[in-house]
């Protein structure tokens, strides 16, 4: 005979007849929870802070941002780096007209001519000397002032204080010895001005003390230059040498304060900017032609 059971409503589900079901222990079923809980997180506004700086308290701090970024970048072109542009061809084939290169600035020191935007006419600084000053290697491309014009030109250094100079037929003698050159190839280029055909011979050449030659163009060993005599040079002094040898005024040629068209002569080191270490970049573009030399675009080349 089976035994009989009675079954807990709690386990059944089933609610005895005359039971209210149980509500949440919070006294709210969820729907009121879920809107109470919505009430309490309300957004607050962020409130904006308030400007109480005056019209000329703002302008003064924008005077003194820009003030300071200029000094920081006179600063900067006085002393680490300088960007000068080739916008003639007495350096081919090193430098191309339009090449834009980097120069150093404290490869040789520090003097007025080192300041950018020719700021170096201020009264405030020396008319001479120079700070850690230091002498040129034979064979640097370097960036300098024409004491006689003021033009800022660009050379390579051939011969430094002491050194005992003979130009003639068109040949190089440095300290008593022949610079030696190779010939390379012949070529013809238009001329960057009137576009005329101009026929070189490239040669390499390497001066004593250099680590590798460079190239130079010649037009012929007879021309006005090529003949410039023997010269030593003075103490504190640099004789500069362009690469387009016959198209260049450099410290070959008749100088003086009165001469047109002057040489720089020699170059006292007060009057040395900084050496070109980089060819940054090159916007200048020739055109193609069948026969004619037409260099490309060159970008972070070292000199």
């Amino acid at each position: 005979m089976a035994d009989n059971f009675d079954t807990d409503p709690m386990l059944t589900g089933k609610v005895p007849e005359g039971r209210e079901p149980d509500s949440d222990k919070s006294g709210l079923d969820k729907s009121d929870a879920v809107a109470d809980a919505g009430t309490k997180k309300k957004k607050k506004k962020k409130e904006k802070p308030v400007d109480n700086r005056t019209f000329k308290e703002k302008v003064m701090i924008e005077v003194k941002f820009f003030a300071g970024l200029i000094a920081f970048l006179l600063v900067f072109w006085t002393t680490i780096f300088g960007n000068y542009k080739i916008p003639s061809e007495s350096m081919q084939p090193t430098l191309e007209v339009g090449d834009h290169l980097y120069v150093s600035k404290f490869a040789y020191g520090y003097s007025r001519h080192s300041v950018p935007l020719n700021l170096h006419k201020l009264p405030i600084f020396p008319k001479r000397g120079k700070i850690f000053s230091k002498v040129p290697k034979r064979g640097d491309v370097v960036v300098f002032r024409n004491q006689f014009t003021e033009m800022v030109m660009i050379k390579r250094v051939f011969a430094i204080p002491g050194d005992r100079i003979k130009v003639t037929g068109g040949r190089y003698y440095l300290n008593g010895e022949l610079v030696e050159r190779k010939e390379i190839k012949t070529l013809t280029y238009r001329d960057h001005k009137d576009k005329a055909p101009t026929t070189v011979i490239s040669y390499a050449e390497q001066f004593p003390g250099e680590k590798s030659p460079h190239v130079v163009y010649e037009v012929s060993d007879r021309k006005s230059l090529d003949n410039a005599g023997e010269f030593t040079v003075p103490k504190d002094t640099v004789f500069f040498l362009g690469d387009n040898r016959d198209n260049s005024i450099d410290s070959r040629a008749p100088y003086g304060p009165h001469i047109p068209g002057t040489g720089p002569g020699f170059v006292p080191f007060d009057h040395l900017i900084g050496r070109a270490d980089l060819i940054m970049f090159s916007l200048k573009r020739c055109k193609k032609e069948t026969g004619y030399h037409c260099p490309g675009r060159r970008a972070l080349t070292p000199l």
